[in-house]
């Protein structure tokens, strides 16, 4: 029954092969996302940019307050590698 069923679908293997390569590029992408050492070199980057002048308070607030939640999501769920580095 297995031989049958993969020759059926064979046409469709280059479709399964790139669902494949999706979900790892996805997950990778999500592993990097939620990084804790990514998450504080951004993190460093916004607090440079704020002293630069380059953004008002108002911004900085907004984007460090969504920082701090993956930051909190990342440690609550383990994701990233948290080993320093940043892909």
């Amino acid at each position: 029954m297995g031989l049958i069923t993969e020759v059926l679908l064979l046409p469709f293997a280059p479709a399964r092969g790139s669902i494949w390569v999706l979900g790892q590029v996805l997950a990778e992408a999500e592993r990097q996302y939620y990084d804790p050492a990514t998450i504080r070199a951004e993190l460093a980057r916004l607090e440079q940019q704020l002293e630069a002048g380059e953004i008002d308070e108002t911004e900085f607030d907004r984007r460090e307050d969504e920082l701090l939640d993956r930051l909190e999501t990342s440690s609550r769920s383990g994701a990233g590698t948290g080993n320093g580095t940043t892909g």
